[in-house]
């Protein structure tokens, strides 16, 4: 008999908020400007960097960005670099940033159910997921120590799709992955909740048309995605789809 699912762990950007715009905006610049430093000639725009690097934390795409134009940033520079970018996203996400539609209904139905524990498992600098939290009006579901980062959380900083964030997590929260579903929209996500052994749920509502949606679900349900959810509200049909265990007492 499968474990009732007790805990439900959401990726935050554009999962829970539409950020991943916004964020790859403000760091486009910063990008091009390591770019040009290291006498490398592309540039990128921000629409440019999602595409290429949507569900990475800017520390991931830094990494990638190296691998890609054969360069190497010292780790103290990265460091400043990874810290220029987060103030940059921050403010750009306090002044713009919009929950996805209707996940907030669905925060405020499940909490009221009282049958799960919540977390956000993120990429993303926990001082920019509390932002976009804030912002979105979902904090009071997500106490400060129920936000892990890949960023910033782990001993060793490192990015999804590498499994170590959602571990970590489990771990924190006395919760054996079995117990758990996640919620994330990118391959980067998918890949690192499906190899931490998570039942998950794929969204793939953020994307711009129904062309791309359609092209996603396809690419999250062959990463191991038990379910693909279009919309916020599909939410509840779509944990019986991913075969959660789910008890009418929490």
């Amino acid at each position: 008999m499968k474990a009732k699912t007790t805990h439900i762990l959401f990726d935050c950007d554009n999962t829970l908020v539409l950020s991943e715009a916004l964020a790859f905006e403000a760091c486009a610049e910063l990008s091009n400007e390591i770019l040009s430093s290291q006498n490398v000639t592309d540039r990128y725009t921000g629409e440019q960097l999602l595409v290429d690097f949507v569900g990475k934390n800017f520390r991931g795409m830094l990494m990638d960005l190296q691998d890609k134009y054969k360069f190497t940033i010292p780790s103290e520079q990265l460091e400043k670099y990874v810290a220029m970018e987060e103030e940059k996203v921050i403010e750009k996400l306090r002044e713009k940033l919009v929950p996805c539609v209707g996940a907030n209904d669905v925060l405020e139905k499940l909490a009221k159910s009282g049958k799960y524990q919540f977390a956000v498992v993120s990429s993303s600098a926990h001082r920019r997921v509390m932002a976009s939290l804030e912002k979105a009006n979902q904090a009071t579901y997500f106490p400060s120590d129920r936000v892990f980062s890949a960023a910033t959380s782990l001993p060793k900083p490192t990015s999804k799709p590498d499994p170590a964030i959602y571990l970590f997590a489990c771990e924190k929260l006395g919760a054996p992955p079995a117990t758990c579903v996640a919620v994330e929209d990118s391959k980067s996500g998918a890949t690192s909740a499906v190899r931490a052994g998570i039942p998950l749920i794929a969204y793939v509502g953020s994307y711009e048309t129904p062309e791309k949606r359609d092209e996603m679900a396809k690419a999250l349900k062959d990463i191991g995605a038990a379910a693909i959810m279009y919309e916020w509200v599909e939410f509840e049909s779509c944990l019986e789809q991913a075969g959660c265990n789910v008890s009418d007492t929490p």
